[in-house]
């Protein structure tokens, strides 16, 4: 038997036998990380699986960042599919597969695309608008468990990065405005989702990302976008963006992801920070002693085709260089996996022409097999599919999950007090209208609600802009005009979506009751404004008093607007009436 197939040999020993065995092809082909997706419900669509044979068996690629999928039994099915494929393979290395985030109401095939058939929580921001620690703990718990029951071992995230600049685009995937409360809510995530004091069979790898600290993006416009690749410090706080990854360090994260951004203006390199030395080699592996595995944000070295886009190469600072020396450049700063590429050839060509050792491959593969062999994936290499759709969205995760998006709620005003269980309600922005009785006129409306999203401006010219919401916080001329419309017809109810922190004086002034969200359902908001449920949740950054004080603050400086309306932590407590006894203002 070979030692690297023995569960009873210690991990070191496995490791040991296996890369002995391995040819730089089959190294190069673990440092990829590429995007996959369920050929269909029946697994029948030929076009997916020639492609899956293609990466897993021709170029031996073994991690996988799935997307799509039509409910959690397809994503299952293809986990096993992927897996079967790759214990064809002459080591019969299996599949490692990750996820970006699955349970939140808004999905981007960016950076996370929502599955209907697990459980629905509030964005992370949310999380951290819940006050404690448990909130987070719970949340990637329930990860775990529904990941595991699909296969998926690997949690892309969570972000511990500091939301500093209230224009970011990506802010909602944060724990928000606050350093030290990223740090531990950091900690409590990657905590429930290794489920145990180590990584094992039982757990979910943490990627934390995006190192080091992806807020500070210039006027908030994130890299994604070609035209946004700056990331700026006017304020210094290199160092505080930082400290959430020492505290996910020290609370044992495995795995670490570099963003796109490039710094300007600082000592670092004026290059993408996978491709930056002093950042990678320098912090991350030299000063902070980060032995785990460095992987990259997607398509730094080649375009991907996505539907009618092509992403990529995202390889900012050095869009000059090709392919192969973009590779070389990162692997010299410290980086072992390359995400979203799957030209596998680069690094055996590098490897050929001399350019890369095959003992830096070594270190690379050594740190990717230690955690396959410390998640027990050569011992269980499939899932029960029929278990996966009954653990995936299951009641009792379910209700944990609505129960999070009710803590989440944050009441900013309450002028227009409870709704009136029995009042004839217009409703704007509502699909769900159960529990409450409508009216399609606002001449007879007893009371109005109003759901709103976040201001941003659409697209700005760009297919990526669409998923990226950047931009003024001010809403609409229009939008208030139909909002003074409402008030001064009845009681007034808005939420309002704070993907960003809206500039929200304008509501203020109509005597409404406002309630901030960050990702829940119809119901649950109707039932807030109710007071059928308590209000207890708190802003998880600050809302600004206008576009002025926005533009004047600096981005990588947390609070520092002026004057803001609300100050994170706020949030009017508001306990739940018993039913019947809640009347119209």
């Amino acid at each position: 038997m070979n030692d690297y197939l023995d569960p009873t040999l210690p991990i070191n020993r496995r490791v040991d036998d296996l890369l002995a065995r391995m040819t730089v092809a089959e190294k190069a082909g673990l440092m990829f990380h590429p995007t996959t997706e369920p050929g269909g419900p029946a697994l029948d669509n030929a076009a997916a699986l020639r492609d899956a044979e293609l990466n897993v068996v021709t170029r031996g690629i073994s991690h996988f960042n799935v997307l799509g999928g039509e409910d959690s039994a397809a994503v299952a099915c293809w986990h096993n599919t992927l897996q079967d494929l790759a214990a064809s393979t002459r080591l019969g290395i299996p599949v490692t597969v990750s996820s970006d985030p699955r349970h939140g109401f808004r999905s981007n095939p960016f950076t996370g695309q929502s599955l209907e058939s697990l459980s629905r929580w509030p964005e992370t921001t949310g999380i951290a608008a819940i006050p404690g620690t448990d909130a987070a703990r719970d949340y990637a718990d329930i990860i775990r468990r529904e990941f595991l029951a699909m296969g998926i071992r690997v949690y892309l995230g969570p972000m511990a990065d500091i939301f500093s600049e209230p224009r970011w685009s990506r802010g909602f995937g944060t724990f928000g405005e606050n350093p030290a409360r990223v740090a531990e809510l950091t900690v409590a995530f990657i905590e429930g989702l290794r489920g145990s004091p180590t990584l094992g069979r039982e757990s979910v790898a943490a990627v934390v990302k995006h190192f080091p600290g992806g807020g500070p993006q210039l006027r908030g416009d994130d890299a994604h976008d070609f035209r946004y690749p700056e990331q700026v410090y006017p304020g210094g706080m290199q160092e505080l963006h930082i400290e959430p990854f020492e505290k996910a360090f020290a609370a044992g994260a495995t795995q670490v992801m570099t963003y796109y951004g490039k710094p300007v203006g600082t000592d670092w390199d004026e290059v993408g920070f996978a491709f930056n030395a002093p950042v990678v080699q320098g912090i991350l592996r030299r000063r902070l002693g980060f032995d785990g595995i460095v992987i990259t944000d997607w398509n730094l070295l080649e375009s991907e085709q996505m539907g009618d886009l092509t992403f990529g190469p995202n390889g900012w600072g050095l869009e000059h260089l090709s392919p192969l020396e973009r590779a070389r450049i990162a692997i010299d700063a410290g980086v072992d996996q390359f995400g979203g590429d799957r030209n596998t050839t680069l690094i055996e060509e590098l490897v050929d022409n001399g350019m890369v050792a095959e003992e830096r491959l070594d270190r690379s593969v050594r740190r990717l097999l230690h955690e396959k062999l410390q998640l027990g994936l050569f011992e269980n290499r499939h899932v029960d599919v029929e278990n996966a759709r009954a653990t995936c969205g299951a009641p009792v995760y379910f209700e944990k999950g609505a129960a999070a998006q009710r803590a989440s709620l944050v009441l900013l005003s309450d002028g227009a007090g409870p709704l009136d269980e029995n009042a004839r309600v217009f409703v704007d922005g509502v699909r769900d209208i159960s529990g409450i009785a409508t009216t399609d006129t606002i001449e007879n409306a007893e009371a109005i609600i109003v759901r709103l999203e976040a201001p941003f401006e659409p697209g700005r010219g760009s297919v990526v802009a669409e998923y990226f919401h950047g931009g003024t916080l001010d809403f609409s001329e229009d939008t208030i005009a139909r909002l003074r419309v409402y008030a001064d017809k009845a009681p007034l109810y808005v939420s309002v979506f704070l993907e960003r922190p809206a500039i929200l004086a304008p509501l203020l002034t109509l005597g409404a009751t406002v309630i901030g969200e960050f990702g829940a359902s119809d119901q649950v908001v109707i039932d807030a404004f109710a007071a059928r449920t308590s209000l207890t949740g708190v802003l998880p950054f600050d809302i600004p008093s206008s576009m002025d004080a926005v533009e004047r603050s600096r981005e990588d400086v947390p609070f520092d607007t002026e004057a803001p309306t609300f100050r994170a932590g706020f949030g009017i407590a508001r306990e739940a009436v018993p039913s019947g006894m809640a009347t119209r203002a």
